[in-house]
């Protein structure tokens, strides 16, 4: 059952800058819709238990999605890749650079051959059709090379863009519909910075946060851009948002160790609402950016994954 209160121990301040919680957002974002598995347009609830190979959804329409799909060792890849505005249940197997997708337009199982051993699938949609295209990082050479497999017209695209030790952070930041490419890369005095290739033309670097800081990205403030954001774990987790429409740098202390990153729509205002799981309790814990208040939601158990966190690098 959904509750709403503010759990022991899971202490929400927030800092730097008010967080402005407006009537909704105006923009609606794809890259905020992500795990919504019946196309309500709000994030659902998922967890996969590597146990038995089953996930397990709690649809924010009504009801439950329980699949068993991949293997304990694939790697969650989530995304509407049939493009009926719901998510699929995908994994990408590193043995075989394979995608499997369980496609939610027909419930038929689609592979794409695509990467080898040692990339990093990072499935998104780039070329703007709302499909999301099977993608892999390679790093080689000192360079991180990104390979894209077109979903619009099966063309192949690939292209260097950042070094080796940098993090993935793809997202739409120039919010033209696509997404772009984009890392960030811990520097040498100990500071962050997110470099971005614009899908739109251009080029952006942006300081912002520390290097051991994780990239949670998502459309905090529902203008229809990726915002550049980290958390910084510690006994306690502090998020740092730098906000796309107004330049506003907004935070809060909300999640401890040992908690997943689970940033996502879960109340359908459009905005990316920051979220832990607790993997003791099985809880998910999210702050609204609809009212700021906070949601407990009990789902899942210890030694599951919550598929949400497939997003946090």
């Amino acid at each position: 059952m959904n509750m709403f209160f503010s759990p022991h121990g899971l202490k929400t301040v927030l800092f730097l800058f008010a967080l402005v919680f407006s009537a909704g957002a105006t923009t609606s974002s794809f890259a905020a819709h992500v795990l919504d598995y019946d196309g309500d347009r709000r994030t659902d609830y998922s967890i996969f238990r590597p146990s038995n190979n089953t996930f397990f959804v709690a649809l924010s329409s009504g009801g439950f999605l329980i699949r068993t799909f991949g293997l304990s060792t694939d790697v969650q890849t989530p995304g509407d890749y049939d493009g009926d505005g719901k998510t699929d249940i995908a994994v990408w197997r590193p043995t075989t650079g394979i995608f499997y997708i369980l496609r939610s337009s027909d419930s038929q199982i689609q592979f794409i051959r695509f990467g080898q051993n040692g990339d990093e699938p990072v499935a998104r949609d780039y070329d703007g059709d709302r499909k999301t295209d099977a993608a892999v990082v390679r790093r080689t050479n000192g360079q991180m090379i990104w390979y894209i497999n077109n979903s619009s017209n099966g063309s192949f695209r690939a292209e260097q863009f950042g070094l080796t030790n940098d993090f993935t952070a793809p997202g739409d930041y120039d919010g033209d519909g696509r997404f772009d490419l984009a890392v960030f890369r811990p520097e040498t005095n100990g500071q962050g910075t997110f470099y971005v290739k614009r899908s739109s033309g251009g080029f952006t670097a942006v300081q912002f946060g520390l290097g051991t800081d994780l990239v949670v990205p998502g459309d905090y403030d529902g203008d229809g851009r990726t915002d550049f954001a980290v958390v910084r774990e510690g006994s306690e987790y502090f998020w740092y948002i730098l906000r796309s429409s107004d330049g506003v740098l907004t935070g809060a202390n909300f999640g401890a160790k040992p908690h997943f990153e689970t940033q996502g729509d879960y109340d359908g205002d459009g905005r990316t609402d920051i979220s832990v799981w607790d993997p003791i309790t099985g809880g998910f814990f999210v702050l609204r950016s609809s009212d700021g208040g906070t949601t407990i939601y009990r789902f899942g158990q210890n030694g599951d994954y919550p598929v949400a966190n497939y997003d946090t690098h």
